[in-house]
């Protein structure tokens, strides 16, 4: 009895099969009307919502656990700082002092 050895058992059998429009990976702007000004903008914008140039600031050094941990607080702090005087206005200095 001679067995087949090439079977495929993945259930896959169009593995070779691929469309005409592939998905391209990661950001992709594209380039109309050959205004490549316009699509630099666009594809700066979009990296900077995604936060890449943030993250890649972020790991070029090693920051300790608790130094991440004061500048997330600070960070708090000054978000809510901002947030009550934007409902209060203008907040007495005492407030805004940093305690130390």
């Amino acid at each position: 009895m001679k067995y087949n050895n090439n079977r495929n058992y993945s259930g896959n059998n169009n593995r070779n099969y691929s469309s005409n429009k592939e998905t391209p990976k990661g950001l992709c702007v594209e380039v109309r009307n050959g205004d490549v000004n316009k699509a630099l903008r666009i594809f700066k914008k979009k990296v900077q919502e995604a936060g890449i140039v943030q993250e890649i600031r972020d790991r070029q050094h090693y920051v300790k656990p608790s130094e991440q941990r004061k500048h997330a607080k600070a960070a708090g702090r000054k978000r809510w700082l901002k947030k009550l005087e934007k409902l209060e206005g203008a907040l007495p200095l005492d407030v805004k002092k940093r305690r130390r």
